[in-house]
């Protein structure tokens, strides 16, 4: 707040607060020696009303300078409550204010608080060199007010308890305000990526000027006599006054730079390897992780949307950093993190997730976290699912929803991004044999050069290596790219990328081969690459290869969900059917592996069992062995025997010892996908398999109450299939009834079995 005793208008009085309002001449101070003289015109109080917005411009104040060579302009920035006061200088407001201060923190308190930020703002760094000048001088002026609060502490002029003359009391707390607008504006730029700040340049330094003017305006109305300064110390507020009035200017040249390359790489023209480097090194580029670091950043602003008039240019900025990358630093080694392996030969599991990370429904690491409107967090695949059903409800807490929005829960998705990385796991954008989901913002012409320009240099580079280490380096870049999106994965594929990787899947490198494999996975997911991998020769062979024989189950893993991406084509996934080597690799898979072994393996015998020609080798493999070992802990196992059973395979499920037993366990323990199909699939085992299979269901204890169960809180597929089951149950009953009565009446000895019965 502002000083009444330097304000004074000439417009008409605003009619006083008989409660509040004291006579003008009985609140001003006395007039300071030298007097003070008007510098700017009288203010029209029609011209601005009172409800006007705070950067709206406002008209000139009369102001009363402290010294007749001192000129003071009130900028039209600050905020309405106190341009008012400059104004018209409300006495009433003023005496309102100073009652609120009495409820607020004590003086020694504001002290200590500004020398405390003034100290942090001293100590900042600039985020990147070309805003150095701006942050530099912000930090030399905190230096200077640092001194100044730091005397007036040690003074003694602020007991603990005691208080400031009023004037000097709201000024210091108006600075306040502007040194932790200057604390946040430091933070803020501090998480921003260092193109973003290079584009944004401008409004940064604009805001610091803006800042820098409100502090030199509280400065000049600070009553430094009445604080009973030093002369050296009222020196330095004079002279940090004087300095925040000469802000510094940002950085045009090196914009100018980036702006004039994107349009080059647009008009298709390769940026040479000499400029590139100059202007990562003036942004604070300078080693690969900081710029993976920076991409990593700025994919998340643009799918934030945080700055929509440069989305466009920071779209194709992360294409050129790739670029930039591959060719400055030579596919540089990758990061600990990025090749890290966290699964060993000996089968350990992954780590767990942490259970906030976990979907409450699935149980699963969450890939697209939501929020409910119960307040609830759920992965966006199982309540999506949950609310296709026809519940209207939260399922962790039961309450009814007042709608069925969801909203993205963007901080805990970067929490489990961070997660992932820090343990190795690697969670792609999309899931492999399903379509990719439609980028956020689309690819512009630079960004879609920049990924050609870089898939080619990569595939040339790794056609031309000779080093082991080398080739790590490339196929680990290429990884990255196949991972970015689509038109990357077309460029990689184009330019012949997976006839250079099969051979690699043989690796003895643990990690080479896992960057192989995955890179695969990546390119497999585009139905162009698809085509490209199965036409290349030794390419089934080599993925067997890795099933069968790979240094890690991450390798394992990845080469099975290979598979069932390449087998989401009718044709190929005939083809991958009829290879046994291939059939008995993923069930082995599916039998021993770890967690998200099993889950990749099984959804690949999911996808290869949806062909009837397929089941026969399927169950001559173990397949159903294979997946009632895996019910209890992954629910595609389930699936996999409803598939099974509906193509033929009843009869083989029907005779694995326990096999009923399990699927109505599922029935009643299950997520609610498994207990589906759990009941879809015991009703085709009743339906193919005939009494022998409904002889086992019926043996079953409690499987009545299992089915009404489902019937009332399952899905309406798993409601049609309890019903079915239901009957069966029921007509076996009454058949077994039947012949039992028609044995005591006609031959008591006899030992007939009762008819087979098959459900309607």
């Amino acid at each position: 707040m502002l000083l009444d005793w330097q304000t004074q208008a000439e417009s008409p009085t605003i009619p006083a607060n008989p409660a509040v309002h004291q006579p003008r001449s009985e609140v001003r101070e006395p007039q300071k020696p030298g007097g003070f003289r008007p510098i700017s015109s009288p203010f029209n109080p029609a011209r601005s009303p009172p409800n006007a917005p705070t950067t709206a411009p406002v008209p000139a104040t009369r102001i009363y300078a402290p010294h007749p060579r001192l000129p003071l302009r009130i900028p039209c920035h600050l905020s309405f409550t106190r341009l008012h006061c400059l104004r018209i200088g409300l006495d009433w407001h003023l005496a309102t204010m100073a009652s609120a201060r009495n409820n607020a923190a004590p003086d020694w308190e504001v002290l200590r608080s500004l020398h405390r930020l003034a100290r942090d703002l001293s100590a900042a760094e600039a985020p990147a060199p070309f805003l150095r000048a701006v942050f530099a001088a912000v930090s030399r002026r905190a230096r200077l007010l640092a001194a100044a609060f730091d005397d007036l502490l040690l003074c003694g002029v602020v007991a603990a308890g005691g208080v400031l003359p009023r004037s000097a009391s709201l000024c210091l707390r108006e600075v306040l305000l502007v040194l932790q607008r200057f604390k946040a504006l430091v933070s803020d730029c501090a998480a921003r990526s260092r193109m973003r700040l290079l584009l944004q340049s401008d409004e940064v330094a604009a805001r610091a000027r803006e800042l820098q003017h409100d502090l030199a305006t509280l400065l000049d109305l600070l009553p430094v006599a009445d604080l009973g300064l030093a002369d050296d110390v009222a020196d330095l507020l004079a002279l940090a006054s004087r300095q925040c009035r000469r802000a510094a200017a940002a950085e045009q040249e090196l914009k100018a730079s980036v702006l004039a390359l994107i349009q080059e790489v647009e008009r298709e023209i390769v940026p040479e390897r000499e400029r590139l480097e100059g202007i990562l090194e003036a942004v604070g580029i300078n080693d690969p992780a900081c710029c993976s670091d920076e991409v990593e950043t700025l994919e998340r602003e643009i799918g934030d949307r945080v700055a929509e008039r440069w989305t466009s240019s920071m779209i194709a900025l992360v294409g050129l950093l790739r670029y930039a990358k591959c060719v400055l630093f030579s596919a540089a080694t990758p990061r600990q993190l990025d090749s890290k392996v966290d699964i060993d030969d000996d089968g350990a599991e992954p780590p767990s997730p942490p259970p906030d990370f976990r979907c409450p429904i699935s149980l699963d690491l969450m890939l697209d976290p939501v929020v409910a409107a119960s307040g609830q967090t759920y992965d966006r695949e199982s309540i999506t699912r949950w609310f296709g059903s026809g519940k209207s409800t939260c399922p962790k807490t039961g309450q009814v929803l007042a709608n069925l929005e969801l909203v993205p829960n963007k901080g805990l998705k970067n929490l489990i991004s961070r997660w992932c990385r820090q343990n190795g796991i690697a969670v792609d954008g999309c899931e492999p044999g399903k379509a990719e989901p439609a980028p956020v913002v689309a690819a512009n012409k630079a960004a879609l050069e920049a990924a050609r320009m870089t898939a080619s240099f990569l595939v040339k580079k790794l056609s031309a290596s000779f080093s082991p280490e080398a080739t790590k380096r490339v196929v680990h870049e290429i990884r990255q790219l196949a991972k970015s999106g689509s038109d990357s994965r077309a460029f990689i594929g184009e330019a012949g990328a997976a006839a250079l990787l099969l051979p690699l899947l043989r690796s003895e490198d643990s990690v080479l081969q896992l960057n192989a494999v995955t890179a695969l996975l990546n390119l497999s997911i585009l139905e162009a690459n698809k085509k490209r991998i199965m036409h290349a020769e030794g390419a089934v062979e080599a993925l067997c290869h890795v099933m069968g024989s790979g240094a890690t189950w991450r390798a394992k893993e990845n080469a099975a969900a290979t598979v069932l991406s390449l087998a989401a084509v009718h044709t190929y996934r005939r083809r991958l059917g009829r290879n046994p080597r291939v059939v008995e690799s993923v069930v082995q898979l599916a039998r021993t592996g770890p967690s998200s072994t099993k889950k990749d393996a099984l959804a690949a015998l999911l996808c290869l069992s949806s062909e009837r020609e397929n089941v026969g080798k399927l169950v001559e493999a173990g397949a159903a062995e294979a997946a009632l070992s895996a019910i209890s802990e992954e629910e595609a196992a389930a699936a996999v025997l409803e598939s099974l059973a509906k193509r033929g395979g009843a009869e083989a499920i029907v005779n694995v010892d326990g096999a009923v037993a399990r699927l109505v366990a599922e029935m009643r323990r299950g997520t609610e996908w498994s207990r589906e199909c759990a009941a879809a699939a015991l009703v085709l085992l009743c339906r193919r398999a005939g009494a022998a299979a409904v002889t086992q269901v019926m043996a079953v204890s409690g499987v009545e109450c299992a089915i009404w169960e489902l019937m009332g809180t399952g899905t309406d597929r798993a409601q049609r299939k309890a019903a079915s089951l239901g009957r069966a149950c029921r007509r076996w009953a009454a058949a077994a009834s039947a012949a039992s009565a028609e044995q005591s009446t006609e031959c008591p000895t006899s030992g007939a079995a009762p008819p087979a019965m098959v459900a309607s």
